[in-house]
């Protein structure tokens, strides 16, 4: 295995799937909104235009998520190396030495930062407090069940910070596409945290499996995802999307049920499938009707 391919395996790149398209609907509805207000950067030279911004926001959102990732990986060495289910990770396994995933974390929180500082003042300066939030996550399990809303907090900021990227302020639209992440996020990781319900209570560690037992943390998962649809909806409604924005709310919301129709407490096998396929097929397919929505509807100027 090469270096590469080690470091990607340690931050499971593949699931930059979840929080990536929601970024993209965060930038593209900037754009349109800088649009409508009259583009500061049309006719500017290259590094201010809006290509540079979306390449500095993918850069934002890969360095910081490897960093999250990197992170949890390197403070849970420990537990990991107990867990028959994680054991085989790539620094409880050897693969990668402690020490060099911690070097790796701090060069992508460098890099996250420079990044955002091309970016613009206000993403350069909240930056920090981004970090503190998607670092700060790995610690929760120790304290508290509500480690799941925690690292939905971090994965909501895709939407909102794409957006602030583009516009340099504040909108209730991508505030509410942030709150629909933070929901559908912390749902799913409740899902995913029930291979762990045991490990965790012989353990000390906290998550909503461990202190509910796995019935009623699937009940806290329906309603976190039943919030999650109620704020898709309402974005929708609010930006005065059309069709292709509610085919797309469609097969989103299809997606967050499907999850928990095979899911059960006494049935965990699905949980893989739960867990990446069906939330990988929710946020890309609604990503493309939603930016469709935009592109088709909304006289982009992209």
């Amino acid at each position: 295995m090469t270096t590469i391919k080690k470091y990607l395996s340690l931050v499971k790149f593949s699931h930059t799937i979840f929080a990536m398209p929601f970024a993209m609907i965060g930038f593209f509805l900037g754009v349109q909104y800088d649009a409508a207000r009259g583009s500061q950067y049309q006719n500017n030279a290259f590094q201010h235009s809006y290509w540079f911004k979306l390449l500095l926001v993918i850069i934002c959102m890969v360095t910081a998520r490897s960093a999250a990732m990197a992170f949890n990986r390197w403070l849970d060495k420990n537990f990991d190396a107990k867990n028959p289910r994680t054991a085989i990770r790539e620094i409880p396994s050897g693969i990668i030495h402690a020490n060099n995933a911690l070097i790796f974390v701090i060069i992508n929180c460098i890099l996250f930062i420079i990044a955002c500082w091309f970016i613009n003042p206000l993403c350069f300066y909240l930056s920090f407090v981004a970090l503190f939030v998607i670092l700060f996550y790995s610690y929760t399990k120790r304290f508290t069940a509500l480690c799941h809303l925690v690292l939905g907090v971090g994965l909501s900021l895709a939407p909102i910070g794409a957006f602030l990227a583009v516009t340099g302020e504040f909108a209730l639209l991508p505030i509410l596409f942030s709150f629909a992440v933070l929901f559908w996020v912390s749902g799913f990781d409740i899902i995913y945290a029930l291979q762990d319900e045991e490990f965790d209570k012989n353990n000390q560690l906290h998550s909503i499996p461990a202190a509910l037992g796995k019935r009623n943390a699937l009940r806290v998962s329906d309603m976190l995802h039943f919030l999650s649809a109620i704020c898709v909806i309402t974005a929708g409604t609010q930006g005065g999307f059309g069709w292709w924005y509610a085919i797309g709310a469609f097969i989103f919301i299809g997606m967050l049920i499907y999850q928990h129709s095979i899911v059960k407490p006494n049935d965990l096998s699905k949980v893989n499938i739960a867990f990446m396929t069906a939330n990988g097929i929710a946020s890309i397919v609604f990503a493309v009707f939603a930016l469709a929505d935009l592109f088709l509807t909304k006289n982009s100027i992209l």
